[in-house]
């Protein structure tokens, strides 16, 4: 990283504008990418959502192995993995004691979700879990009884399994009514059935460092669509009591709400492939490697996270193809961003509480340097002068959001061999910052470049300017 490296005048650093992410949630959007795994009863009846009545002795993996799925992850750049540990169909991945729906009832008999736990600590990323609130299979779905159910496996989860970085609560539904194992229609209201209040206190409780996940969060939001891409602009606050999980505005996530009283940032989900679990079929559908650098510039570079499923084989294991290809993607993003060519570059701001500023290289988990203007200053200018020409198609913004996001809008400019500054793009918004806003535009070549901040919330913080340059 680098960042803006102010001379120590000790001035007073400007005030907190919030709403403001809590440590947890900063450190959850460091991770930037990191990987979903569907697998179950589906997987071996070629479903997406199964009804529930699929006998357990379906589940039956005959090479299952977690490191594997771990050592491709890791070997694609990602820093966790969330687990379906029970998807709609009610089948359980861990022998839960609350019922016999599960691998303890299959010919596999071992507990996956404790074989990947394991496996994520051996190889030092981070393991979250997904738990279903629909459930096809219990009979007691749809009454208060199987609140209790729901409860008491969520409870299981949060405490055998170690640190949980995440807790996934999806809000799916049966199109327009919600259905159990019966495969008939059980109307109820999603918004309150579940009582969520109830369910992120159990997580707050046994998990206090764990981001909760659902269309309104609390500790981030779905981005409203499962192509994975945030729009460019994309707000990390949400209108949090109006948004709840199967909010029917869920268009409006994509962007946030740039109003909103809490702080929510997005999560860009999308599959490698078209379904979310495996079929056979879809072996020569695997997204490209051109696709998926598109979606990290789109999820990632407009201020959100990139979660990417892979759909666990039959064996039980990432299919090769997918496991290929992500390597690959992340091989590609590595090269498009690894040299920044700003790098002692000597940055100047209209305004400041300091004077100058310098880039200087930073080491990882260094976020106390920032550039800011003084108070109520709301349009400022960063001048970066480097030592000779330099072309970029790339460049990297970032605000310090412990401080809250502020910027509202801004251009990129660079200046002509005649001395005139020109927006080096005109057909994307630049809004937003946030975390990290990525603009990609047609190569340009200068010695001078220039971010103007022509809106904010407040004063600007900006802690990180990076330029680079791709032929791919």
């Amino acid at each position: 990283m680098v960042a803006l490296s102010a001379l120590a005048d000790n001035s007073r650093a400007p005030e907190a504008v919030g709403p403001v992410p809590t440590a947890a949630q900063v450190a959850w959007q460091r991770l930037e990418t990191y990987a979903f795994i569907h697998f179950g009863p589906n997987t071996f009846t070629d479903m997406e959502w199964g009804y529930g009545d699929t006998p357990a002795e379906a589940f039956n993996p005959t090479r299952l192995d977690c490191e594997q799925w771990v050592q491709t992850i890791v070997k694609a750049g990602m820093k966790g993995v969330i687990l379906t540990c029970k998807h709609h169909d009610g089948f359980c991945l861990w022998p839960s004691r609350y019922t016999d729906y599960s691998v303890a009832s299959s010919p596999f008999k071992r507990d996956v979700v404790r074989e990947l736990s394991d496996a994520c600590k051996k190889y030092g990323i981070r393991f979250g879990v997904y738990l279903s609130p629909w459930d096809r299979h219990q009979a007691s779905y749809g009454t208060p009884e199987y609140v209790t159910y729901y409860y008491n496996q969520l409870e299981e989860l949060m405490t055998q399994y170690g640190d949980i970085f995440e807790v996934w609560f999806d809000g799916a539904n049966g199109g327009d009514g919600w259905y159990g194992g019966a495969r008939e229609k059980r109307e109820i209201d999603r918004s309150t059935y579940y009582n969520y209040l109830k369910a992120w206190g159990i997580v707050n409780r046994l998990q206090p460092n764990a981001v909760i996940f659902s269309d309104g969060g609390p500790g981030c939001r779905w981005v409203g669509n499962e192509k994975g891409f945030a729009n460019p602009t994309n707000w990390s606050f949400l209108r949090i009591k109006e948004v709840y999980p199967g909010y029917p505005q869920y268009e409006e996530l994509q962007s946030g709400h740039a109003d909103g009283d809490a702080w929510c940032a997005s999560e860009c989900n999308t599959s490698i492939r078209p379904g979310w679990f495996y079929h056979e079929k879809e072996d020569t559908m695997v997204k490209s490697v051109d696709q998926l650098v598109d979606l990290y510039y789109r999820s990632v570079g407009h201020n959100g996270t990139f979660l990417l499923n892979f759909p666990v084989d039959r064996e039980g294991l990432i299919h090769p193809i997918d496991s290929a290809t992500v390597v690959q993607w992340h091989e590609r993003i590595q090269r498009e961003l690894s040299t920044n060519l700003l790098l002692g570059a000597k940055f100047t701001a209209s305004d400041t509480r300091n004077k100058t500023y310098n880039a200087s290289k930073m080491g990882d988990g260094e976020w106390e340097t920032y550039w800011a203007p003084k108070d109520g200053v709301t349009v400022a200018d960063i001048t970066i002068k480097t030592k000779k020409d330099v072309t970029l198609n790339r460049i990297m913004l970032q605000e310090y959001i412990p401080l809250g996001q502020r910027v509202k809008e801004f251009v990129i400019e660079y200046k002509t061999c005649c001395g005139k500054w020109v927006p080096v793009i005109v057909d994307e918004e630049t809004t937003t910052i946030g975390y990290k806003r990525i603009v990609r535009f047609a190569e340009k070549t200068a010695s001078e470049w220039r971010i103007r901040i022509l809106d904010a919330r407040a004063c600007p913080c900006i802690n990180n300017i990076e330029g680079f340059y791709s032929n791919e």
